[in-house]
């Protein structure tokens, strides 16, 4: 199953695919509080029934290599760090729930790597807490992510300005956690400046597990990341307004109108207001240039919808 999600995440285009490294015994006392998702089975029986190995682990890492995207994982205890450090991954990710486990901060903080550092259950100074703990331990690549810890986010609840008090704040990358059903919150953190993007991912929402109902499905999450990249284009490309529109000539002679006799204009008159009107196409003296005309003496007679010229006026 785990490689299915690997080669689905794989035909999305994404570039990492993340998991969730639990072990149970040692990150939940037994008759810990369960979530209201698990009503068939215990916490434990369910962490333990799709816990992997450190050898499974492995095995994964390297199927993901395989298939060119980048693994990793959230770590919820010191000894998920370990295993994980054992197989090799590039970053480590810390979890909503553990941004105050400081033993666990200092030990990621340690491996010297990257951290991608949630925020959804955390106070400002829980994360100011957070984050010292990382700098101080040997970690100098802090990502933090805007995240709300409500499943599924409503649009009110997304928090998109924290996102510019963060960067504010702590001078560091942004991301964003998207917990919405939707692609609006994410592409609004994208311009906002957030380089790190995370979807839940599922083959289908009627699987069982604590977050398959709210993620997004295989078609769902290729857009997703299609319409993405497509908003990371359009923040990266610059446009010069001046040189954009010097490429349009043919169509402003086409949409935009040029100066012309609302009436016949005898030779000898005045050119008044009242005597001009405004038509397509604008090949001829623009519309802007409207005032230059008026007080001018008409040389000749210019007949009904003919387009005025310079020539035919004193």
């Amino acid at each position: 199953m785990a490689r299915k999600f690997i080669d689905r995440v794989v035909a999305s285009g994404a570039d990492i695919i993340k998991f969730q490294t639990h072990i149970f015994d040692v990150e939940s006392l037994p008759n810990a509080p369960a979530p209201s998702y698990f009503n068939k089975e215990s916490r434990k029986d369910y962490f333990e029934r799709t816990a992997f190995t450190a050898t499974q682990w492995k095995k994964i890492k390297e199927y993901c290599g395989k298939c060119g995207i980048e693994f990793m994982a959230s770590v919820f205890s010191i000894e998920a760090v370990d295993i994980l450090e054992q197989i090799g991954v590039k970053r480590h990710k810390i979890p909503s729930g553990e941004v105050t486990n400081l033993p666990l901060l200092e030990r990621v903080a340690a491996t010297g790597k990257p951290v991608l550092l949630s925020s959804g259950m955390s106070s400002w100074n829980e994360l100011n807490n957070a984050i010292k703990t990382l700098r101080n331990n040997g970690c100098c690549k802090i990502v933090i992510f805007q995240c709300s810890s409500v499943y599924p986010c409503p649009p009110d609840s997304v928090g998109l300005n924290v996102l510019t008090q963060m960067k504010n704040r702590y001078r560091i990358p942004l991301g964003f956690s998207d917990h919405t059903m939707g692609f609006s919150a994410s592409i609004a953190a994208v311009v906002l400046g957030a380089s790190f993007l995370e979807r839940h991912f599922t083959l289908s929402r009627k699987m069982y597990g604590s977050d398959a109902k709210h993620s997004l499905e295989p078609d769902e999450f290729k857009r997703f990341v299609q319409e993405i990249r497509e908003v990371e284009i359009m923040c990266a490309s610059k446009t010069d307004k001046d040189k954009a529109a010097s490429t349009l000539k043919e169509m402003k002679v086409i949409f935009e109108k040029s100066i012309v006799a609302k009436n016949n204009i005898s030779k000898g008159t005045v050119i008044r207001f009242d005597m001009l009107s405004f038509k397509k196409p604008g090949d001829g003296i623009r519309v802007d240039k409207y005032k230059e005309i008026l007080g001018r003496m008409a040389k000749k007679d210019i007949n009904k919808n003919t387009k005025i010229t310079k020539e035919m006026l004193k």
